[in-house]
């Protein structure tokens, strides 16, 4: 691939070839409307001339505080169009992380989302002394705007510079076609700052061409799989780096984004905008898999029955296919009436047009991928980081390995290090972390990037990840044991949301458990979570779903004792990163004493 291929010359492209076909959408009162490529980049222009306007410059630093929305992407665009630089930073962060993100990036402009977050940088205006733009994408209360008193920032409103934009459009044509024709392929496009589960956020440096080798890998791996007649619904927070590659699939495949109206409207809007492609987490994928378990308990003995039923015949059906055999002609039969009785209703959930979906972010329990392709909903697992710009290894559209995150993408070499590290070397390959050279050091090493994760290949060459390599538990008997799968099944019981194995150099695991109130409402409605943590009943309901999962595990792998949090896990008090990850160092120490009693009161 050629060094000199940036995210704006692959816009260009497909502006100049495709200039009426889909490229953007988003919802509105119920329904979805377009901008063919062609309006898409007179929007991200426009924008790009307002910039220019309010003094950006080349390798500048604009950060976008919001939730993902169409106009992230165009700022995103438009920024990267005058060959700066965007800082994402994630809507739920407080405004002490807010501002040393700003600081540390020495970020120029900041775009915010609306009055909640203008209201954070109230707080912090007069501690981030480059500031000296703020763009409110929804508009602002006058008393709101009052309240930033510092005189060296300026605050502005979308849609009056979008105004101002479309004049300076008129005066300035074709100024910003010709930046992008200017752009290196070493142009910083992005410093994408990892929410870590320990100490400050890393900046992860991301240049224009690591971006673009990110989408051609992709479209060279999958380009038999989509087209530019897909569509995808955009709802993963652009902010990480998983959500911002979901807005970009379109300069890659040619296929149209739809933005989702918010997490909370997601399976409506799916019903909606009917995507043949979606992204998304495992989480997601998790809670669908709780609601239809869930749905099964509360109905008849007749439809449990049916259900069970079509569940074995569908898995027999494919398990067959896994083995490279061919089921009977009585089979196929069976598993088309399974299908029409029970998984058909599943399909239709997800607007009944879905081929695939993309998994990323964190593992995916194999138990749900092989349910949810009873309902011929492919999920096409993959693995990535911050610093490999998402994905680098995806299961294939032609064949899918539960329990593997797949192939390398083309373009992507994999190494393991003594220890079963997983080593990794791709154009599409961050820089480095800004303003860290000794985090960078630690790495990136000869060009191969230690991605802290172990692995495997399988017999068909897939790759498997075992754990992180921090996880690695190991107890006082020398045993080697990863964490990850065991808490992966525990969140899969009905009762356990979180789960967090302990046992480094003990003589036995014990755990720590995660609820949430819905989990509980019929039992204890009205119960707080501190309430329900303390009842003995829940208890006895954890214990029974942590004895079924032990009956899975090897012996020295089982769960002895478990304490529950009297707190849900959130970003908010700390324990969970932005991306929905424990943090697990935090979490450990916060409830110090209440591991110790675990390992007090066993004999």
């Amino acid at each position: 691939m050629q060094n000199n291929k940036t995210l704006g010359k692959l816009l260009l492209e497909k502006v100049d070839r495709h200039p009426s076909n889909l490229a953007l959408g988003w919802i509105e009162k119920n329904q979805i409307l377009y901008y063919t490529f062609k309006e898409y980049f007179e929007v991200i222009e426009t924008l790009a001339l307002v910039l220019t306007d309010l003094g950006i410059e080349v390798q500048d630093k604009l950060t976008i505080l919001s939730h993902t929305r169409k106009e992230w992407n165009f700022f995103d665009h438009a920024t990267m169009s005058c060959r700066s630089i965007v800082v994402p930073i994630y809507p739920n962060y407080l405004s002490h992380e807010i501002k040393f993100i700003i600081n540390h990036s020495d970020s120029k402009i900041l775009v915010v989302e609306n009055a909640e977050q203008f209201e954070k940088i109230i707080q912090i205006q007069n501690e981030i002394p480059k500031v000296r733009h703020i763009i409110s994408i929804d508009s602002l209360e006058t008393a709101l705007i009052n309240k930033m008193s510092n005189s060296n920032i300026q605050t502005h409103n979308y849609i009056q510079i979008m105004e101002k934009g479309r004049d300076l459009k008129i005066a300035n044509n074709n100024i910003i076609r010709k930046m992008i024709e200017s752009q290196e392929g070493s142009d910083i496009a992005s410093i994408i700052y990892t929410s870590g589960t320990t100490g400050e956020p890393k900046g992860a440096v991301i240049t224009q061409h690591a971006f673009a080798s990110m989408l051609m890998n992709l479209f060279e791996t999958l380009n038999y799989a989509f087209s530019s007649k897909d569509k995808t619904l955009v709802f993963l927070p652009t902010s990480h780096v998983l959500g911002r590659c979901d807005s970009m699939l379109n300069l890659a495949f040619g296929l149209c984004g739809v933005y989702a109206e918010g997490i909370d409207k997601v399976i409506d809007n799916i019903n909606l905008a009917k995507p043949t492609v979606l992204l998304a987490v495992p989480r997601i994928f998790e809670k669908i898999y709780e609601k239809i378990n869930q749905k099964v308990a509360d109905g008849s003995s007749i439809s449990r029955f049916i259900f069970n039923w079509a569940k074995k015949v569908s898995s027999d059906f494919f398990s067959l296919l896994d083995q490279d055999k061919q089921p009977s002609l009585f089979q196929n039969i069976k598993r088309k009436i399974a299908y029409a009785l029970v998984f058909s209703k599943i399909y239709k959930r997800f607007g009944g047009k879905v081929r695939y979906f993309v998994s990323g972010g964190a593992p995916i329990s194999r138990e749900i991928i092989l349910f949810l392709r009873n309902a011929n909903l492919k999920i096409l697992e993959g693995y990535g980081l911050t610093e490999t710009i998402a994905p680098c290894v995806v299961n294939p559209a032609y064949k899918q390995i539960p329990g593997s995150v797949g192939l390398p993408l083309k373009g992507v070499e994999i190494k393991f290090a003594e220890d079963s590290e997983i080593l990794i070397k791709t154009e599409a390959m961050f820089k480095g972390y800004f303003k860290n050279l000794e985090a960078t050091d630690e790495s990136l090493q000869n060009g191969w990037l230690h991605t802290g994760d172990i692995g495997r290949l399988n017999e068909q060459g897939y790759l498997v990840i075992t754990d992180r390599k921090k996880d690695i538990i190991i107890t006082s008997g020398g045993k080697n044991i990863a964490s990850q799968p065991i808490e992966n099944k525990m969140k899969l019981k009905k009762y356990i949301t979180q789960f967090l194995v302990v046992g480094d150099r003990k003589n036995y695991l014990t755990g720590i458990v995660g609820i949430e109130k819905d989990s509980f409402k019929d039992e204890f409605p009205g119960l707080s979570i501190k309430d329900l943590a303390a009842n003995s009943h829940v208890r006895e309901l954890i214990r029974k779903d942590i004895e079924q999962v032990n009956k899975e595990l090897a012996r020295f792998e089982t769960i002895k004792d478990f304490f529950i949090a009297p707190e849900e896990f959130s970003i908010e008090n700390g324990t969970l990163t932005p991306s929905m990850k424990l943090k697990k160092k935090v979490i450990l120490e916060k409830y110090k004493d209440e591991i110790d009693k675990l390992y007090n009161t066993i004999g």
